[in-house]
C-alpha cells in the first residue's frame, strides 16, 4: 500500500497514484531513522522522563488534574479507581488502562512516596505483592496532592490542547513544594533513564528557603539542610561521600540496609535473633525469605539460621524475625545476611530530568533552582491574576457607589428610558460611567440599593484598595516576591512536615562497610569470658578464650581499662544478671555484647553497648551491678545490695527460672538500690559511705540471705537528711589485685585512703569519718572503695587522682573534678 505524506525528504521522487494521492519513494534507512527519532523523542518528552518543576511524568499530572477537575478531593468521598483511569483514558492520556492505574496506584504508596498524592483505600499492594484490580480499589486526592494542583484556576501555568483537541490541560502543575526531591521518580526512556531517591520534605524545604536568601550559597551549605536522602521505609543509609557526589553531579551510588534489632528468641534459652525492623527502599520481606532460603538450602554459603518468620502486620509493621542456631554470633551471621541478602541494597542516583523540555542531568541545588524559578513564575502569574481580578471588582463597586449618591436620579433615569440600551448610554453619559458599570448597575436588584449595601460596599472598596497594593507590592518588588515564596513553603512544612526516617552514616562507603563488618567467627565457642559494666553505664565482654589462654593472661600481667563499676566471670553463650537502682533484675545473654576492642594491651570500655539497649529502664533507673548465672554461680551466698536509705541485703541465687525480670529487694517509697555486688564466698566485707562522710563496714556473713520478695534489713544508721552514696564489696585477702582504697570528693577535694584505716563497726551503726568537710562543703557527691582506683568523666575520659592519705578524717586535696565517676582497673583473668 503507498505511503501517503504532504512532505519528505525526498520530494523530486514524488509521483501520483491512480486514485491521484501524492506518493513519495523514500529510503527504508531514513523512514526507519526518522520513525525512531520521534518515537524516542515522544516517549523522553512525553512519558519517561519528570519535568523538574513539578516532579510529575505527563500520566502522573494528568491523574491528579483529572482527579481535581472531577472534584475528588480530600474532603470529597472516594470513588472507583477505575472511574479515575477511564476519566484520564477518555479525556487526557490515550494509552492502556492498566498503565494509568500502575502509575495511580504508586501515587497512593506509602512505602513508595514520602508524601503520597492519592488516599487510597482498598489494597494497593506491597513491596512484594501487586495491588487490586482497579474495580475494587477506591481513590481521591489527598491533602498533599491539593498543593500540587490548589492554583491551577488562577492563570498560573501554561495550558495545551489534549490528544484530541476537544479540552485543555496544564504542561506543568503550580506545585507549591519541591515534589521531585521529596518523592523520587523512576522511568525509563530511550538510550536513558531516571531514578531520584526520595528526601525529607522539612529538610528540602529548608534548603530551598535558605536558597531564596542566599542565591551563592554552596553545596556544602546546602546538605546542612538536607544531608542525605531520607527514605519511606526507613532504614540506614551508608557512607555520605557518595552521596555528596550524587548531590553534585546528579549521578552516584548509595548504599541502604534495613534496620535490625538483635536480642534473646521471646520463649527460648540461649537463642539469639535478628529482628529486621525495617527494610531497604524496595524491598520486601517476601524476597528477603527467599533469597535466605536460597542461600541456605541451595548454595549453602548462609550457616547458622534456624527459621525465618514474617510477623509484619498493620498493628506492628515490618518484623520479620531470623532465628538463629544455639552458639552463633548474631553480628557475624548479620554480616553475611547483609552481604548475600536483599538486606543491603544499593540505589543508582540518576538525577536526570525535563529542563525546559530538553532532557538535563542535575544535582541539588540545580534541581532547587529550577524549583524556585517555577516557583516565582506560579506566584507572580497568581498575583497578577489576582490583581486583576480585584481591579475588575473594584470598578464595578466604583460604579455602584457613584450610583447610590444619586439613587433618585438613576431611578428615575432607568424609568423614562425606551429600553436598557437607551438605559445605559444615559447611565454612561450622565454619570460618567464606563460600559461594565452601566451593565453592573442595570443588572444590580433595587435590594442591593440601601444604605446598609452602601456601607459594606464602602468597605470592600476599601478591602479591595488595600489588596491591590499588596498583589502590587509583590509584583513590583522582588524581594517580597522571594519572601512570599519562603513563607509559604515554612507553611507547607509546618502542616505536613515529618521527622527524618532514615539514619545517616557519614563517611568513605568502602571505610564504613570495613568499619561495620564484625570481628570473630560466625559460631562461637562456649569458652570463658568477663562481663563488665562500666561506671558511666556501659555494658561488655572480653574476647572469649580458653583456660590456657587465660592463664597465660594471668602470667603477662593486667588489661585495663576504664573506669569499671562491676565485673563478673561468665561464658561466651552464657547469661548474666543486670540489677537495676529500682530493685529490678533481668537475664540477659552474653553474646549479643559487643567485644571489647583491644590494643596494644589495654581495653577500652567506650566500646560498650548502653544498659538502656539492652533492658527496658524505666525514666531516672539506672543500672547498678552485675551477678553471674549458672556455674559460675555456684557456691556464693548471693547478691548484696545497697540501698539510698541505709538497707542492706544479701539476695539468695533462688532466681525464677521461667522470667527473665523479676524484683530483688522490696524497696520502700523514695528508695532505691546505689549498689549490688556479687558475693564469691561470704567472706567479703561490706562498706557503706553516707553523704555526710560516715564510712561503716562488717563482715557480709552479718547479713542473713533472703529471698528475692525481701525487704533487707538495717544496714548503716543515716542521721536526718543524709543518704548513701556507695555501697560494695570489698575483698581484703586479694594481693593479686591490690590494697583495697576508699575515695571520697566533696567535687572540690578529692582524698584517696587506705581502706584499712577505717575500723570496722557493727551493722546498723553510724560509722566513722571518712573525710573532714571544709567551710563551704556541705556533703559528699561521690565516693568508691575498691582495689587501684581510678576516676573517669561521665564521657569515659580519665581523670589522674591525688595520692594516698593515710589519715582517714583528712580533708582531701582540691580536684576540680565536675562530673566524676570512680571505679577501679581491673585485670583479665
Amino acid at each position: 500500500m503507498a505511503r501517503r505524506k504532504n512532505t519528505g525528504p525526498r520530494a523530486d521522487l514524488a509521483a501520483f497514484d491512480q486514485a491521484g494521492a501524492r506518493v513519495f519513494d523514500n529510503p527504508l534507512v531514513t523512514e526507519v531513522s526518522d520513525s525512531y527519532l520521534e518515537y524516542a523523542f515522544s516517549v523522553i518528552h512525553s512519558r519517561a522522563l519528570p519535568d523538574a518543576r513539578d516532579g510529575l511524568k505527563p500520566v502522573h499530572r494528568r491523574i491528579l488534574y483529572s482527579m481535581h477537575e472531577a472534584g475528588h478531593r480530600p474532603d470529597r468521598a472516594h470513588v472507583k479507581s477505575a472511574r479515575v483511569v477511564g476519566d484520564v483514558m477518555g479525556r487526557y492520556h490515550p494509552h492502556g488502562d492498566t498503565a494509568i492505574y500502575d502509575a495511580m496506584v504508586r501515587l497512593a504508596q506509602d512505602f513508595s512516596l514520602n508524601v503520597p498524592l492519592i488516599d487510597g483505600h482498598g489494597n494497593f499492594g506491597s513491596p512484594d505483592d501487586g495491588p487490586a484490580a482497579a474495580r475494587y480499589t477506591e481513590a481521591r486526592m489527598s491533602h498533599e496532592a491539593m498543593l500540587l494542583v490548589g492554583e491551577l484556576g488562577e492563570d498560573t501555568v501554561d495550558v495545551e490542547p489534549n490528544y484530541d483537541g476537544s479540552l485543555t490541560q496544564p504542561t506543568v502543575l503550580p506545585a507549591a513544594f519541591p515534589n521531585l526531591l521529596v518523592n523520587g521518580a523512576s522511568g525509563i526512556a530511550v538510550g536513558m533513564a531516571t531514578n531520584m531517591i526520595p528526601h525529607n520534605l522539612a529538610e528540602v524545604v529548608s534548603a530551598a528557603r535558605w536558597l531564596i536568601n542566599h542565591p551563592d550559597a554552596d553545596l556544602d551549605k546546602l546538605m546542612e539542610f538536607v544531608p542525605g536522602p531520607d527514605l519511606p521505609t526507613g532504614g540506614v543509609l551508608l557512607g555520605l561521600d557518595e552521596v555528596r557526589r550524587a548531590y553534585e553531579t546528579g549521578r552516584g551510588v548509595v548504599r541502604m540496609r534495613g534496620r535490625v534489632e538483635i536480642g534473646p528468641l521471646e520463649g527460648s534459652r540461649g537463642r539469639q535473633a535478628i529482628t529486621v525492623v525495617e527494610l531497604p527502599y524496595g524491598v520486601g520481606a517476601e524476597k528477603v525469605i527467599a533469597a535466605v532460603t536460597n542461600e541456605v538450602n541451595k548454595t549453602k554459603r548462609l550457616t547458622g539460621i534456624a527459621d525465618v518468620k514474617d510477623l509484619t502486620d498493620r498493628e506492628n509493621g515490618t518484623r520479620l524475625v531470623i532465628e538463629c542456631k544455639v552458639g552463633v554470633n548474631p553480628q557475624a551471621l548479620l554480616a553475611d545476611l547483609y552481604r548475600l541478602t536483599p538486606l543491603e541494597q544499593s540505589f543508582g542516583v540518576n538525577n536526570l530530568v525535563l529542563v525546559d523540555g530538553q532532557p538535563q542531568t542535575l544535582g541539588l541545588k540545580a534541581l532547587l533552582e529550577v524549583f524556585l524559578r517555577h516557583r516565582y513564575d506560579v506566584v507572580t502569574r497568581r498575583s497578577a491574576y489576582r490583581r486583576r481580578k480585584r481591579q475588575e471588582r473594584l470598578h464595578l463597586v466604583d460604579g455602584l457607589l457613584i450610583a447610590l449618591l444619586d439613587i433618585d436620579k438613576v431611578v428615575r433615569l432607568i424609568r423614562s428610558s425606551d429600553d436598557a440600551q437607551a438605559a445605559k448610554d444615559g447611565l454612561m453619559r450622565q454619570f460618567k460611567l464606563s460600559d461594565i458599570q452601566a451593565s453592573y448597575i442595570l443588572d444590580t436588584p433595587l435590594r442591593r440599593l440601601t444604605k446598609f449595601d452602601r456601607i459594606e460596599l464602602e468597605a470592600e472598596q476599601e478591602q479591595l484598595r488595600k489588596e491591590i497594593a499588596q498583589l502590587s507590592t509583590i509584583l513590583d518588588d522582588e524581594k517580597v516576591l522571594r519572601k512570599v515564596v519562603s513563607d509559604e513553603l515554612a507553611a507547607v512544612v509546618k502542616k505536613f512536615g515529618t521527622e527524618r526516617r532514615t539514619t545517616l552514616v557519614d563517611g568513605d562507603l568502602k571505610e564504613v562497610l570495613a568499619a561495620s563488618a564484625p570481628a570473630g567467627p560466625l559460631e562461637v565457642a562456649d569458652d570463658p569470658c568477663q562481663v563488665i559494666l562500666s561506671a558511666t553505664g556501659l555494658v561488655a565482654r572480653t574476647a572469649a578464650e580458653s583456660e590456657e589462654a587465660a592463664e597465660g593472661r594471668r602470667r603477662s600481667g593486667r588489661v585495663k581499662h576504664d573506669a569499671v563499676r562491676a565485673l563478673v566471670h561468665s561464658t561466651a553463650r552464657g547469661r548474666v544478671l543486670l540489677v537495676t537502682s529500682a530493685g529490678r533484675a533481668f537475664k540477659i545473654d552474653v553474646l549479643p555484647l559487643p567485644v571489647l576492642p583491644e590494643q596494644a594491651g589495654t581495653v577500652s570500655l567506650r566500646g560498650g553497648m548502653s544498659a538502656a539497649e539492652l533492658v527496658p529502664l524505666e525514666p531516672g533507673e539506672s543500672v547498678v551491678g552485675l551477678a553471674p548465672l549458672g556455674p559460675t554461680a555456684e557456691g556464693s551466698p548471693g547478691l548484696a545490695l545497697g540501698t539510698r536509705q541505709g538497707v542492706v541485703k544479701v539476695c539468695a541465687p533462688d532466681w525464677p527460672v521461667r522470667s527473665d525480670e523479676f524484683e530483688v529487694v522490696g524497696l520502700r517509697e523514695g528508695d532505691e538500690v546505689v549498689g549490688a555486688t556479687w558475693l564469691a564466698d561470704g567472706s567479703e566485707t561490706l562498706a557503706f559511705v553516707s553523704s555526710e562522710a560516715s564510712l561503716l563496714r562488717f563482715p557480709a556473713s552479718l547479713v542473713r540471705p533472703q529471698g528475692p520478695k525481701g525487704g533487707g534489713m538495717a544496714g548503716i544508721n543515716l542521721p536526718a537528711g543524709a543518704r548513701v552514696v556507695f555501697f560494695g564489696a570489698v575483698r581484703e585477702d586479694d594481693p593479686s589485685h591490690g590494697e583495697p582504697m576508699v575515695v571520697t570528693s566533696t567535687g572540690a577535694t578529692v582524698k584517696v585512703t587506705p581502706f584499712e584505716a577505717y575500723p570496722a563497726k557493727g551493722r546498723a551503726t553510724g560509722g566513722v569519718r571518712a573525710q573532714r568537710f571544709l567551710k563551704g562543703e556541705t556533703d559528699l557527691v561521690v565516693a568508691w572503695i575498691g582495689p587501684r582506683p581510678v576516676g573517669a568523666t561521665a564521657t569515659g575520659d580519665p581523670v589522674e587522682l591525688p595520692p594516698a592519705d593515710p589519715r582517714r578524717d583528712g580533708s582531701g586535696f582540691a580536684v576540680m573534678l565536675g562530673p566524676t565517676v570512680v571505679g577501679h582497673q581491673i585485670e583479665r583473668n
